[in-house]
């Protein structure tokens, strides 16, 4: 007899009886799955509470809660993405590629949440020795943890009940699987109900979990987008895993900002924290090479420093080449047209690179400015000067409008150093202290171009 399927939008999570090529719930391409369908009455979690409690509505006014006990990690970084620390009784998924580091974050950490907590570490992945000689390479082997190579849920559930501990730490979420599934661990109903149960268990214990899990090829996370909805905090590790620094991003945080970063270093002896990230991602600037500009852009409640780099070169295909890192690629090609619209600069003949160093990605729009500074930089072989910072939305029209938190994003150009910045005349208004340095206040494109490039 053959096995019943069902199709799963791993966007949505919503379930269909056959294959389509677009969601109809969520509107997504390509995102529907096959999958075995569970058997009928199974995958049902009781949840789970503490001992003696009891769960019935209450009126809000009769409700009475102590404040949230937030604990730090032992990592002044990673407490700052979730918000000032961890949270007890929250569920935190940690997202990341193989190999960027996500293990060895959590086992890091362990050094200073075993000083105050029992903590139990579940790896699906490894076995108890190969942590063991993870921890001792780290540096971190002496610490009273407690270490569970196991993958199946009823059996974590189990030892989390006789252990007792108030944190526990999953390693990885595609690893887990409950009996009561016919799927293979990794599948979209495996991973469902198992982060199910662990926030069940989180809420109704009281206990923090930290979940590990792999992104597929497209930089998400593997399994349904319902994943992240279930929890309460979602991090990114992001980078090169065959680069040395790491970033990590909290894409979702119900106890704090969102789009917060840490910075880390990864070397023999684990993650080190980057304290002043904006000097990192500009050491070994060259400042009189045309095509490079510096801008600041608000990461989370965190100013950074970041440096825009351009190249043009002529194109040896019928058809230009365009391709952009760390910058959206729409975007890009919209400043483009403003600048052979309103500026008269043109780029039909010419193939044309877009790179933010660092490995940092800039989504807000202040960094519009600086991206049309260093094209025509190097478009007319003209640098940018080395004291000047730049940042500012550019509009259709080629007008310049005012972006948000200017005051802090002036005060971290003045930390390092920078003499001089670009920045939009409306802007100039919310402006109230002492800047300490050369403020440039422009309305249009044109003006920008001839502030940032005169004498060059």
């Amino acid at each position: 007899m053959k096995a019943k399927t069902i199709f799963y939008c791993t966007q949505c999570g919503n379930e269909f009886p056959k294959w389509q090529g677009q969601c109809p719930a969520c509107g997504a391409w390509n995102t529907i799955v096959e999958q075995p369908a569970p058997a009928k009455g199974k995958g049902i979690v009781k949840p789970a509470r503490a001992p003696g409690a009891t769960h019935v509505p209450k009126r809000v006014s009769e409700m009475t809660f102590d404040q949230e006990i937030r604990f730090p990690t032992g990592l002044a970084e990673l407490d700052r993405v979730l918000g000032g620390g961890a949270v007890q009784g929250s569920l935190v998924l940690i997202g990341g590629a193989p190999g960027i580091g996500k293990s060895t974050l959590m086992l890091q950490i362990c050094q200073q949440l075993c000083q105050f907590a029992k903590v139990l570490y579940v790896s699906g992945e490894e076995s108890e020795r190969q942590l063991k000689l993870r921890a001792d390479r780290l540096g971190v082997g002496q610490m009273d943890l407690y270490l569970f190579a196991e993958s199946s849920l009823e059996q974590i559930i189990a030892a989390i009940e006789e252990t007792e501990p108030q944190i526990v730490i999953v390693d990885s979420i595609q690893t887990m699987y409950h009996g009561d599934q016919t799927t293979s661990p990794g599948s979209i109903s495996q991973v469902k109900e198992c982060t199910m149960a662990l926030m069940q268990l989180a809420k109704g214990r009281g206990i923090t979990v930290f979940v590990i899990g792999h992104v597929n090829k497209e930089g998400n996370l593997a399994g349904p987008k319902v994943l992240e909805h279930m929890v309460d905090c979602v991090l990114y590790f992001e980078g090169d895993r065959h680069m040395s620094y790491r970033i990590l991003r909290a894409a979702k945080n119900r106890y704090g900002a969102t789009n917060e970063i840490g910075v880390f270093e990864m070397d023999d002896t684990g993650l080190r924290e980057v304290p002043n990230p904006s000097q990192m991602l500009l050491e070994g600037r060259l400042t009189e090479e045309p095509g490079t500009c510096v801008t600041c852009v608000m990461e989370g409640a965190r100013p950074v420093l970041a440096e825009v780099q351009a190249l043009l070169t002529p194109t040896s295909f019928g058809t230009p080449r365009r391709s952009t890192n760390g910058f959206d690629y729409n975007r890009a090609m919209l400043l483009m047209a403003v600048l052979e619209k309103r500026g008269g600069y043109f780029f039909g003949t010419l193939d044309a690179y877009i790179n933010v160093v660092g490995g940092l990605r800039l989504d807000e729009a202040a960094a519009d400015l600086p991206v049309v500074l260093a094209l025509v930089s190097n478009l007319t072989d003209k640098p940018i000067p080395e004291d000047l910072i730049a940042f500012g939305e550019v509009g259709l029209a080629g007008e310049l409008r005012a972006v948000n938190r200017v005051q802090m994003r002036i005060k971290e150009a003045r930390r390092l150093g920078f003499q001089r910045c670009l920045l939009p005349k409306s802007s100039l208004s919310a402006i109230n202290f002492d800047p300490g340095i050369e403020l440039i206040g422009v309305s249009s494109l044109s003006q920008a171009l001839s502030a940032a490039l005169a004498g060059a």
